[in-house]
């Protein structure tokens, strides 16, 4: 830290005015001890044999002035005195910058840190307040990601909804107002607005259960559960579809049954998540496998499918929520875009982590399951394929 003139002059007029207060206190000590031993004779015959009987040195030196061995004590002792003030003085001039630099930045310069080098506790206070701006920085920045996220949030459903709200008003008043020309008009109306209908309350659906997987604090039902006949009886449940679809679901697993400890219904939605988009999205798939295997404390689970391959773009932006790697938002493929979203808030909540892998013959979603859960995974370097 440097000082200014002005703090300078201060620490020097500082010096001085201790030195001259000092030497009139020592003075002034030296005036009143002699003063006392001249108008007593006894004190003045106690320190004459005090001075005969000390003796100094391998001569025998003795102290005949006891004023050059009081001064010299003095002299050391005003040496500390100087030296305590004149610390003393520097580091009040310390916090008064350390004060000016807070007011500056309190002043709404958020971006400036105090990048002084001090010494002991004031170096300590200064490492602190910047590192307190730091988390304060830090608070109000995730502060306002979570207004824009929110903002993006109403936008997003206020477009999904408007959509089908708008069809299905525009199919309504035409039946109201008696505009169809038959029965099969009025049928195919009824039947638009029903489906519109149904999209909407597939979105309130997954909207609200992406809030409340979101809530860390909503309790899991926590059981131990065979994940290999979950997900054989997942790959049974998902057969006719696949077949409708000319594809094949099959399940690779070990020899030996795995067990985790999860919550079997929410497990259960992020496979249905992650099937239910192999068989929207894999464009040109023939089959769909789903494949675990344990390593030590986790389990490793991949949902994979044969078919176009996802940009490598999109692959870091796939769990965002409302995220859709078509660019329009339509709901041809029946997505609300927050599938992805809500499997990755399970997994999270169960201690684990998933990511997206994809290149020219396949597309992977992985997912690292803890066995115990109460025994967190450490989220490790993403093998993401480009």
């Amino acid at each position: 830290m440097k000082l200014t003139g002005r703090e300078k002059s201060e620490l020097f007029f500082e010096g001085v005015v201790t030195v001259i207060l000092l030497l009139l206190l020592n003075l002034s000590i030296v005036v009143l001890i002699n003063s006392a031993i001249a108008h007593n004779p006894g004190l003045q015959s106690g320190i004459f044999q005090i001075k005969r009987s000390i003796k100094i040195g391998p001569t025998n030196y003795q102290l005949w002035s006891y004023e050059n061995l009081f001064i010299a004590l003095m002299v050391i002792a005003d040496g500390f005195v100087l030296y305590w003030r004149l610390i003393r003085r520097y580091k009040q001039m310390q916090l008064r910058h350390i004060i000016s630099e807070l007011h500056y930045i309190a002043a709404g310069h958020f971006d400036h840190r105090i990048n002084f080098n001090l010494t002991g506790d004031t170096q300590r206070v200064v490492e602190s307040v910047n590192a307190l701006v730091d988390s304060a920085i830090h608070s109000m920045d995730e502060e306002r990601e979570i207004e824009r996220s929110k903002d993006a949030l109403i936008t997003n459903v206020s477009h999904d909804i408007r959509t089908p709200l708008t069809s299905i008003i525009g199919y309504l008043g035409l039946i109201e107002n008696h505009q169809y020309q038959s029965e099969a008009d009025l049928i195919k109306y009824t039947h638009i607005a029903y489906t519109k209908a149904t999209q909407m309350k597939s979105l309130v659906e997954d909207l609200f259960e992406y809030t409340k997987v979101r809530q860390t604090e909503t309790p899991l039902n926590i059981s131990r559960l065979n994940l290999t006949a979950m997900l054989e009886q997942l790959a049974a449940s998902f057969e006719l579809e696949a077949n409708k679809k000319q594809l094949t679901i099959s399940v690779e697993t070990g020899p030996a049954p795995i067990y985790l400890e999860a919550d079997a219904e929410k497990l259960g939605r992020v496979f249905n998540n992650l099937i239910t988009n192999a068989f929207k999205y894999g464009d040109g798939a023939k089959k769909v496998i789903l494949q675990a295997e344990q390593r030590g404390p986790e389990v490793v689970i991949h949902v994979t499918n044969d078919g176009k391959r996802i940009p490598a773009d999109s692959l870091g932006l796939l769990f965002e929520r409302f995220y859709r790697v078509e660019e329009s938002r339509s709901k041809a493929t029946g997505g609300s875009g927050l599938g992805l979203a809500i499997a990755q808030s399970i997994v999270t909540h169960h201690g684990g982590y998933i990511y997206a892998q994809s290149d020219d013959e396949l597309t992977s979603f992985v997912m690292h399951l803890p066995v115990k859960h109460d025994q967190p995974l450490t989220k490790t370097k993403q093998k993401i394929t480009n």
